[in-house]
């Protein structure tokens, strides 16, 4: 009976509440930011770069945004507390020639600058403009599989001097980092990837002797 009503199959029926606190829970990757060491380059207020980064709840919140200063380029420099496999990105702005219409991202590049971004990134996205943080962009999932850190490039927007962006939602999962990953940032260029195979066939348990 009456429980079928919402046309969901068997164990599929679900408040509206507890669908948006899901959903919400799905976009908590800015907990695990490391706030210390993010940078927003360009940002024409100092620190307002940070504030696109809060809840998925308080995405509506117009009065925390950041907007470039010398012309229209923002780039984000996003270090995780942890490794991070980035599923999908939401990008809220005006409705106007303000908001950014591409979107360049770059994976585990610390402290990019504007002069890095010529750099081929991992996936580009030309944007629409979404005044209410409803679209999301999904990432090649195997190219951001193992993301500690995350760089945002907006080169451009809708015509507009300078670019806003209100909110950047941030999907995906995080796992704690091991410890003797922290310190290793730059170790692609000179790594044995056998060294690396070995590691991760050992288990992790440790023994208390």
């Amino acid at each position: 009976g009456a429980a079928m009503a919402h046309g969901h199959g068997p164990g599929r029926c679900r408040c509206c509440g507890e669908e948006a606190a899901e959903r919400g829970a799905a976009w908590g990757l800015y907990l695990r930011i490391d706030r210390q060491r993010l940078q927003c380059l360009n940002e024409r207020r100092e620190g307002s770069g940070a504030t696109v980064f809060r809840p998925w709840e308080e995405r509506g919140d117009r009065s925390q945004f950041v907007e470039s200063d010398d012309d229209e380029e923002l780039l984000f420099n996003i270090p995780f507390t942890g490794s991070v496999k980035l599923k999908g990105v939401i990008v809220m702005g005006e409705d106007d020639g303000t908001h950014p219409a591409e979107m360049r991202l770059f994976r585990n590049i610390p402290h990019m600058s504007f002069d890095d971004t010529a750099k081929e990134p991992e996936q580009t996205f030309s944007l629409s403009r979404d005044p209410l943080g409803q679209l999301e962009y999904p990432t090649k999932i195997a190219r951001f599989s193992n993301v500690y850190h995350l760089s945002m490039h907006f080169p451009k927007n809708f015509g507009a001097e300078t670019t806003k962006i209100f909110y950047i939602g941030l999907k995906g999962e995080w796992t704690e980092a091991h410890r003797h990953e922290v310190t290793i940032c730059n170790y692609e260029a000179s790594a044995n990837p056998a060294d690396h195979k070995l590691e991760q066939i050992t288990p992790q348990t440790h023994f208390i002797s």
